[in-house]
């Protein structure tokens, strides 16, 4: 089984660390020839383009910042991918373009499975991601000794693009919650109530969330703000699910809100930031 890797940064080359660590060979492609050095040093095989990749690959594995780039990687492949080969796309795309893809893929005989994954770099290097699958089932069954070594948890979610919707859908909860989490803190110092002791006490009920559970003690209240995943890479996201909201005709009354204070109220805050940073808004309106 031959694996490649095309993008290789934070989640990318985290994936590339556990591949190498399961004994699997892999081979790297990243526009960035720093970033393939990089992998060569891991013992990594690297291409001098993803073309090159693609043709000496069963499974290749997309790690990219974009819808965009999937489709322009994509197309730029596609004549020298391998009949049989199986992508999988575990990049934060749109579901159109995996859609797209996997109709791409019928005509060249190779599948396309869109894949994206929860847990940040973190997770990545670690192998505990959470992946959402969609696609062609025997694909994806295919896959499975590749996502026992790179996930902890994987749910396929429905037929191509599946995987992508449910992803835009998880982030735009992700987002709202860590808003709506630095309110109730905020609330509950206000009243006299200790902010670990105020998410405890949340935590036991009906309240929870990642958010509470995950990213306030890990990255927040202990001023830590070093997840891996920035502010632009949110907001990014917090645009997607507008634009599918508007693709498919549905109302976000509620999120609307919790959007603009991700796109327009929190210029402070830099793309480059941390995601978490976006707690410290309410602080800054005071």
């Amino acid at each position: 089984m031959d694996i490649g890797v095309i993008g290789c940064g934070n989640m990318g080359g985290g994936m590339v660390a556990q591949l190498l660590g399961a004994g699997l060979g892999v081979r790297c492609f990243d526009p960035d020839p720093t970033t393939r050095l990089r992998m060569a040093d891991t013992g990594a095989q690297t291409t001098d383009t993803a073309a090159e990749l693609a043709s000496l690959c069963d499974i290749i594995i997309l790690s990219l910042p974009k819808a965009e780039i999937v489709a322009a990687v994509m197309n730029d492949i596609a004549p020298h991918i391998r009949q049989g080969a199986i992508i999988l796309d575990t990049s934060t795309s749109v579901p159109a373009t995996s859609q797209a893809m996997s109709a791409l893929g019928e005509q060249h005989g190779f599948a396309f499975i869109d894949g994206p994954v929860s847990g940040g770099p973190a997770a990545a290097n670690a192998g505990t991601m959470t992946m959402l699958l969609g696609g062609d089932t025997d694909a994806i069954k295919r896959l499975a000794p590749v996502l026992d070594i790179l996930t902890a948890k994987t749910v396929i979610v429905g037929k191509s693009g599946a995987g992508h919707a449910a992803k835009i859908a998880n982030n735009m909860l992700c987002a709202a919650n860590l808003v709506l989490v630095a309110e109730a803190v905020r609330l509950g110092e206000a009243a006299g109530v200790n902010a670990a002791d105020l998410l405890d006490g949340i935590n036991a009920g009906s309240g929870r969330s990642g958010v509470s559970e995950v990213n306030f003690p890990k990255w927040v209240l202990n001023d830590g703000f070093d997840s891996g995943f920035t502010m632009g890479l949110m907001r990014k996201d917090v645009g997607l699910a507008l634009a599918l909201a508007k693709d498919t005709g549905v109302a976000l009354n509620g999120f609307e809100n919790i959007a603009d204070i991700w796109l327009n109220q929190s210029p402070s805050i830099a793309d480059a930031a941390d995601f978490n940073e976006i707690v410290k808004q309410g602080d800054t309106n005071d």
